[in-house]
């Protein structure tokens, strides 16, 4: 009997060609396959460098932020000292290739601007020729004569005290408590150049233990220049008073400083035309009269700083980032 051979020949072939076609789409894979983890490995590796750059941009601009603020401090006194005191603080904090610039925005000089460059270095982007990359980062910041300030102390100073009109920082002087009333005129009578900060009590006697705490603690908000009245009465006699004072001899304060004084009493209006930095040292009072000894400092404030130019700079900043 003859038997079907081209029959089975034919299954033979094509059972053939589909376990070379098989081999053939294997070897196709796996070399997709290769490239695919080749490529998603490098994209990993790449990912690592760009996350540790972004890092060091933001350390950049950490370091120049700062330095700003620390060279704004220094700008009251020269633009020299600006200088040094950003420099010192951009090299404790990473250093890099710094540039420092100055320029105006009210008042001469009362900008600086720090710029900061550095390398920062790859590791897996080695494998692609990048060795490291370099980051900036730049900021400025103001040195203002405020307008506004906070944490202010209810003794008022004559614009017209010897040691401000010659800018005498930190020399001995005094502050007279007196009623400040001018022989031959209604003007200031019962005005201790003591002032009553709050604008909400309106008139009478605040009382000798509120502005003991306004000494000892500030005012309790931003206060803005302009009017305003009188805190009546030799209250600086008071215990309250004198605990208070004693409490902050050596301490920094912040006092308003007046133009003009008008009406008398309860009802006299003190003009507010900027504020001043004192340190009291010591204190001696008795009936209508008190003396402050200390010195007028210059000092770096929390506030609101002035755009108009028409503050009288009688030593206090203001310091913020612009940009």
């Amino acid at each position: 009997m003859q038997q079907p051979l081209p029959q089975v020949r034919a299954r033979i072939d094509v059972r053939s060609r589909a376990l070379y076609k098989t081999s053939d789409e294997r070897g196709q894979v796996a070399v997709l396959l290769a490239v695919f983890l080749a490529v998603l490995a490098g994209a990993a590796a790449m990912a690592i460098d760009v996350g540790s750059w972004y890092r060091a941009d933001k350390a950049a601009q950490a370091t120049a932020d700062a330095a700003a603020l620390a060279g704004a401090q220094g700008l009251h006194l020269s633009t020299a000292d600006a200088r040094a005191l950003a420099e010192e603080y951009a090299a404790k904090n990473g250093g890099g290739e710094v540039s420092i610039s100055f320029g105006k925005r009210v008042n001469p000089n009362d900008l600086i601007t720090v710029k900061v460059a550095r390398p920062a270095p790859g590791y897996f982007s080695k494998i692609f020729g990048i060795d490291e990359v370099e980051v900036e980062a730049r900021a400025t910041a103001r040195a203002g004569i405020p307008t506004e300030a906070v944490g202010v102390a209810p003794i008022a100073v004559d614009e017209r005290h010897p040691m401000l009109q010659c800018r005498c920082w930190g020399q001995p002087t005094q502050l007279d408590l007196r009623n400040l009333h001018n022989p031959g005129g209604g003007d200031a009578a019962g005005a201790f150049s003591l002032l009553n900060l709050d604008s909400l009590i309106d008139g009478g006697n605040i009382g000798a233990e509120t502005l003991a705490e306004w000494l000892l603690e500030g005012y309790d908000g931003q206060l803005p220049l302009g009017i305003y009245r009188s805190a009546p009465s030799a209250d600086f006699n008071s215990g309250h008073f004198r605990s208070a004072i004693n409490r902050v001899l050596g301490t920094e304060l912040l006092f308003p400083v007046y133009r003009s004084i008008t009406e008398g009493g309860s009802q006299a209006e003190f003009e507010i035309v900027a504020w001043v930095g004192f340190v009291p040292t010591s204190f001696s009072g008795g009936g209508s009269r008190g003396t402050i000894n200390g010195y007028f400092t210059q000092v770096i404030w929390s506030g609101l700083a002035d755009e108009t130019g028409t503050v009288p700079d009688t030593g206090v900043r203001v310091i913020s980032l612009v940009e």
